[in-house]
């Protein structure tokens, strides 16, 4: 099953200041951190300002690409959760024929971000993420979840590149 998700924000992680996008479940309170690079947080950070570039960034130019060969992304899915590393399907259609790309979820949520697709995440992954959290040597994932729960639009707003 999937679980429609927003993003609710990008940060950095107080303890590595990798950052991180933090997907929020659109119907309920699930939460679910992803860390990225900071090359990948930059065009999420840019595409969520609304900030126009003088030239098409990477993810401008696959949006230009599939729009100039009419295909449209009905949704990005991330998938899996193995060995803590996260996994995505973007899922396209074109012609009537549906085709699905394999992603790193970091270029398929900025991919979303630019042509206004759904997301979701597999039950499993936040599953997986809760029980990979909880054996984890970084922060409890009750720690953590408590304290992503509880910022606000302002602290979402800090993440500076």
């Amino acid at each position: 099953m999937e679980v429609e998700m927003t993003i609710r924000g990008l940060m950095l992680d107080p303890v590595t200041n990798m950052p991180i996008i933090v997907l929020k479940d659109v119907a309920g309170d699930a939460v679910l951190p992803i860390w990225v690079g900071a090359y990948e947080a930059n065009a999420i950070a840019l595409e969520m300002e609304k900030v126009n570039t003088p030239r098409p960034m990477t993810h401008d130019l696959i949006k230009n690409v599939l729009t100039g060969l009419e295909t449209q992304v009905h949704k990005v899915v991330v998938t899996e959760l193995r060995e803590d590393t996260f996994y995505a399907v973007i899922w396209l259609e074109r012609g009537g024929e549906v085709i699905s790309i394999d992603s790193r979820p970091s270029d398929a949520l900025a991919l979303a971000l630019r042509v206004d697709c759904p997301i979701f995440v597999d039950d499993g992954v936040l599953k997986s993420s809760k029980q990979a959290a909880n054996v984890s040597d970084r922060l409890s994932a009750d720690e953590l979840r408590k304290w992503l729960e509880g910022l606000n639009d302002e602290d979402l707003g800090r993440y500076k590149m």
